[in-house]
């Protein structure tokens, strides 16, 4: 027991980051949407490349990994991430067929691309990488819901 013990937590070094649930990002569509009609929030949709897009890495360790962002998130959003990682990961077939299917639909073009919808699926707004940390960001996602209520 020891020996595995020490393994795992060995592991657990190399281990790429994670996208469940516990981190506050969604990886099934359906639920996210689910969510939001309940909720009545809309969905922060996130499209990266986790492991290899340079601005997607800044966007997230400027951003979304910060407390002002996940605050303002965990009561306003539902946050979906659609992760397009290189180095193979561990996503099932299903959520790699999903998230290509989402990129068609919303026409991405580049990473990383940063949607606010409804939970129709009615795009409130297009975000990317911007500098300025998490008080701007969160700025920006409430001047788009703003102009949505107009």
């Amino acid at each position: 027991m020891k020996k595995f013990l020490a393994l795992l937590a060995l592991c657990s070094l190399f281990a790429l980051p994670s996208f469940a649930a516990d981190d506050g990002w969604l990886q099934d569509f359906e639920a996210a949407k689910k969510a939001a009609k309940e909720s009545n929030k809309p969905i922060l949709l996130d499209f990266t490349g986790s492991d290899w897009c340079r601005w997607c890495i800044k966007l997230d360790e400027e951003v979304f990994s910060k407390d002002v962002f996940k605050t303002y998130a965990k009561d306003n959003l539902i946050l979906f991430k659609a992760d397009f990682p290189r180095r193979g990961g561990n996503q099932p077939d299903a959520v790699k067929t999903q998230n290509r299917k989402l990129a068609e639909q919303f026409k991405v073009e580049g990473f990383p691309t940063i949607f606010v919808i409804d939970h129709n699926e009615k795009i409130l707004g297009q975000l990317g990488y911007q500098p300025g940390g998490p008080e701007k960001y969160v700025e920006t996602i409430k001047a788009v819901l703003k102009n949505k209520s107009k």
